[in-house]
Order: structure tokens, then sequence, then C-alpha cells
């Protein structure tokens, strides 16, 4: 029973995000409307290559040209192109070969032995990339038909080139995917997440309400903040790649520039930093550590900078991405510095006569000082 219980609450949840999604793309552009529009593209591209080469011209093996067609409808244009050629590569191959050998031997069976092998083989070379499986695929489709000819194998290459310029056809010119917007909610949810963090923990600095379940929870989140950045890289380079190789120049937008490496940057540094305060502070919220708490005149100053390097954070993403100034996010930075000189001030004579306590504040502060010292040379920069 329990486990029909599990199984059904999975099957709720699944459904109920699948309902989520259908919403989201229906309701504004985002990945789910994306990953519609390729869907019904692939299927437009399988639809066309089988109207001609199946419907119209009747081929033999109609079904290789919707085949290559669907799976050619890739994520970026590029890649449609350069996994279009790696591909028929790869097909041509594996029908040459296999049709070479069942010609020569006249038995499929001692063809498949050697023929398979080789291009079983070839599915590694690093030329071919992940499209190397395909000619396997292409010799199987030849060593399985009782009927081998010159002819019908050169047919089959025909209908997969068909194929394969109807996928990229079709991903080029109905709306070609296009993942700028993406890459900004990406650098958006990474600064978004380090001002939740760096005000949760100043938050719990200021009233002395946190703990070690608390102070752990605050860095298991840091530790996922280095891969919100991490995922906001990879969707620059996605950018980047969407833009290449796109036949609509009119639509076609500019590559993403130097602010987008830029923010990357400084985010990454800002991840680790800031999963370098919350160990510090989960160190001291240990329970052996008790005693070593930090003191009251410091705790409220080191809330104080957490908050102006939250803010900082935050105008910083919204000055590079959104509707910031740069006048705002300067002097956010320097109210940030003045908090730093100020924690940095207090700290002498906080604890004279506790080494263990000094200590603990010196890590903070070291933690403090490593993630404001980005933000204040790039407030400088321009896009």
């Amino acid at each position: 029973m329990a486990w029909i219980r599990t199984t059904g609450h999975r099957g709720r949840r699944g459904y109920d995000a699948a309902v989520d999604a259908v919403r989201r793309a229906c309701a504004a552009p985002g990945r789910e409307r994306d990953l519609a529009v390729q869907a019904v593209k692939a299927a437009l591209a399988a639809w066309v290559a089988w109207a001609v080469v199946g419907w119209w011209l009747q081929a033999p093996m109609a079904f290789v040209a919707p085949w290559v067609a669907v799976v050619l409808v890739e994520s970026t244009v590029y890649r449609s192109v350069a996994h279009g050629l790696q591909q028929l590569a790869a097909i041509a191959f594996g029908t040459v070969v296999a049709t070479a050998g069942v010609l020569a031997l006249g038995n499929a069976m001692a063809a498949m032995a050697l023929v398979l092998p080789v291009a079983v083989l070839l599915g590694s070379w690093r030329q071919l990339g992940s499209q190397g499986i395909y000619a396997a695929t292409g010799a199987l489709f030849v060593l399985t038909d009782p009927n081998v000819s010159v002819t019908g194998s050169a047919a089959r290459i025909a209908e997969a080139v068909f194929g394969a310029l109807v996928g990229i056809a079709v991903n080029a010119l109905i709306r070609p995917p296009v993942y700028l917007r993406d890459t900004r909610a990406a650098l958006a949810d990474a600064a978004g997440e380090a001002h939740a963090i760096l005000t949760s923990v100043a938050e719990g600095l200021r009233e002395d309400e946190w703990d070690a379940h608390r102070a752990e929870g605050w860095h298991e989140r840091a530790l996922r903040l280095r891969r919100l950045v991490d995922q906001a890289r990879s969707s620059l380079g996605w950018s980047r790649e969407s833009l290449r190789v796109n036949p609509l120049g009119w639509r076609r937008q500019s590559s993403p520039g130097r602010a987008y490496d830029d923010a990357v940057v400084v985010l990454d540094y800002v991840a680790v930093h800031t999963a370098g305060v919350t160990r510090t502070v989960m160190e001291v919220a240990e329970e052996k550590r008790g005693p070593t708490r930090p003191d009251p005149r410091i705790a409220g100053p080191y809330a104080d900078f957490l908050c102006r390097a939250a803010e900082a954070i935050h105008l910083y993403a919204r000055t590079r991405f959104g509707d910031g100034s740069e006048d705002e996010l300067r002097e956010s930075v320097d109210k940030l510095d003045r908090a730093l000189n100020a924690l940095r001030e207090q700290l002498p004579g906080s604890v004279p006569n506790d080494p263990e306590a000094l200590a603990v504040h010196g890590a903070l502060l070291a933690q403090a000082s490593r993630l404001a010292e980005q933000l204040p040379r790039d407030a400088e920069r321009h896009e």
C-alpha cells in the first residue's frame, strides 16, 4: 500500500508539473514555449520529408527521410548543420560498406559479421561526434534488406540527404532558436539567489537567531549557487551558438557581449566567497564552538556589510541586464566599502583577550573582504 501511495503521489506531482509547464508555455515566452515550438517544427520536418519521399515519390525506403529530418531539428541551427553533416557521413559510410560486403560475399550473415564491427568502431571516431552510431544503423538497414543493390543503397543515401536538408531548413527558417533570453534569466536567477542568501544570513546574525541547522541550510544554498552560475555559463555558450549559421540576418540578435562574460566571472566570485562566508558561519554555529559566536559589536556591522553586499549584487544584475543605473550601482558599492571599513576598524578592539574569538572574527572579515573586492572593480566597467 505504501508503494502505491508513493507512486500515486509521484504521478500527481508529474501531472501537476506537466500542467504548469503547459500554462507557462501559453502564458509567456520561455523555455517551455521554446521546447513546444521545437517539437512542432520536428513534426513538421518529418511530415514534409514523408510527403515528398513517401507520398509523392513513393520511394522504397521512404522512412529514412522523415527519420533524419526529425532528429536534425536541433536546439540550434549550427548544431543542426554540424550534426547533419556528421550523420550523413556516418550513414553513407555504413551503407556503402554494408552494400559492398553483401555483394562481395553474397551472404548477409557473413557480411554482418565483418561489417558491423567496423561500423560500430567508427561510432567512436572523434570527427563524427555523437552521430557516429548512425554508421552501424545505416549498415543494418542494408544488411537486413532482402534485396541489396547499388541502386537501392544510393536511393537510401539520397533519402537521408533530403531528410537532412528538410530538417535543417525547417530549423533555420521557422523561428530559429535563440537563447539570449535564457542567459539573462540564468544570470538573474544566480544574482537573485546570492542576494537572498546574504540577506538571510544578515537577518540571522542581526537578530541572533541562528543555530547549526539554520547555518547549514545557508551553506547548502550557497553551494547550490555555484551550480546556478555554471548553468548561466552554459546558457551563455548556447546563446552564442544559437546565433551561428542563422540565415535570417534581419531577425538576428547581437551576440552576447563582454558584459555577459563579466557577469559570469563576477557571479562566480560571489558564489565562491558566499560559500566561504556561510561555511565560516556554519563552523561557528557548531555546538562545540558556541562560546566563539561573533560578539554583538561585530555581528551587527557584519550583518550590515552582508546587506550592503546583497544590495550591490542585486543592483549589479539590474544594471547589466535590467533597468538599473551605473550611478546607483556605484553608490551602492561605495556604501559597501564603507561598511567593510567600519568592520575592519571595530575588529581589533572587539575581543582583545580572546584569541579564539579573534580568529573567528578574522575569518569572517577575510571572507567579507574577498566578497567585496570584485564588485568595486567591476562597477567602473560599462557594457
